[in-house]
């Protein structure tokens, strides 16, 4: 089997840690529970017990990643104008 980069992949090589830490700088806490309706973002919210939450749920973690690709998007049309 050939391994290939993966060149088109912008999640790769980002850890979870980054990523939460970006959306909190893009949106701030209080918008991230808006958009991602779960407890750690919403009740005393913490990198920790966020990413210790995150790890251990898999649709969570699907949305967390969903939302970073829209922001990438978001920032990519904010540099463009």
């Amino acid at each position: 089997m050939i391994d290939t980069p993966q060149k088109n992949n912008p999640l790769h090589g980002i850890t979870l840690e980054a990523i939460l830490n970006a959306l909190i700088a893009f949106y701030g806490w209080e918008e991230l529970g808006e958009r991602i309706k779960i407890n750690c973002f919403v009740k005393d919210p913490s990198i920790n017990s966020s990413l210790k939450f995150l790890r251990k749920t898999p649709w969570a973690r699907a949305k967390v990643e969903s939302l970073y690709l829209y922001m990438l998007r978001q920032k990519k049309k904010m540099d463009l104008l």
